[in-house]
């Protein structure tokens, strides 16, 4: 009899021992959790001062800011490739990232420096093989925008499609989710909310204000004007 007494009273020992001990361990797991906060855009990298993603920048699109769901988003790339691709968001994102501080000049007269976070265009349409053909790369955009540039501009120079400036997510009167970094640029040249890029042979193509008298070029130490 006086063994099962004991053998009980050890039993409820162990419930009650393991219960502390699961307690404590739940306890310090939880303490230990890492609590993602909103992200804060930073005002100034490497000593040099960043423009505001709210305030320093004038809304200047063909048809206002544009509100483009990422679930929702696909990326194509076509024209003279040897395999066309449709990327999600988040496959455009498994590439290589790469930031840097770029200025955008707009013709209006005012400009923009931030840091700028994306993928290198040549990168996106490495994969689908671009063809000997092909001597220019169009941009096309959700609202109807579109701009091109030679071929040699896009391989030659680390042309990124940003999706992140300062730090924090494109907001979508910047271009969620991917916009241009045209370097050395005029601003009509960056454009944004990118949904398509295609390979072409068409060496005077005209973009939306290419072909209403602004330089194909875009150069931005030569006037916009064509």
């Amino acid at each position: 009899m006086k063994w099962r007494i004991r053998i009980n009273l050890l039993l409820i020992f162990v419930c009650i021992f393991t219960s502390v001990f699961s307690w404590m361990w739940v306890r310090k797991t939880l303490a230990n959790e890492v609590k993602e906060l909103q992200p804060v855009e930073i005002k100034e990298y490497e000593g040099e001062k960043l423009s505001s993603s709210k305030t320093g920048f004038r809304e200047n699109s063909i048809r206002g800011a544009q509100y483009v769901k990422k679930e929702n988003y696909q990326l194509e790339i076509a024209g003279l490739v040897k395999s066309p691709l449709t990327y999600t968001c988040d496959e455009v994102l498994t590439y290589d990232q790469y930031k840097k501080v770029v200025t955008l000049n707009c013709v209006e007269g005012w400009s923009a420096t931030v840091l700028w976070e994306g993928v290198l265009v040549r990168d996106v349409i490495a994969n689908a093989g671009v063809l000997p053909q092909a001597k220019v790369v169009i941009f096309y955009a959700y609202d109807g925008y579109s701009t091109s540039f030679p071929l040699e501009y896009i391989l030659d120079n680390d042309i990124i499609m940003a999706h992140k400036m300062n730090g924090i997510a494109l907001r979508p009167e910047r271009g969620f989710p991917f916009a241009l970094i045209a370097e050395e640029k005029w601003g009509y040249k960056w454009i944004k909310w990118i949904t398509k890029i295609e390979l072409s042979d068409d060496v005077d193509y005209q973009g939306y204000w290419e072909s209403r008298g602004y330089a194909n070029t875009g150069d931005l130490d030569k006037s916009f004007l064509d």
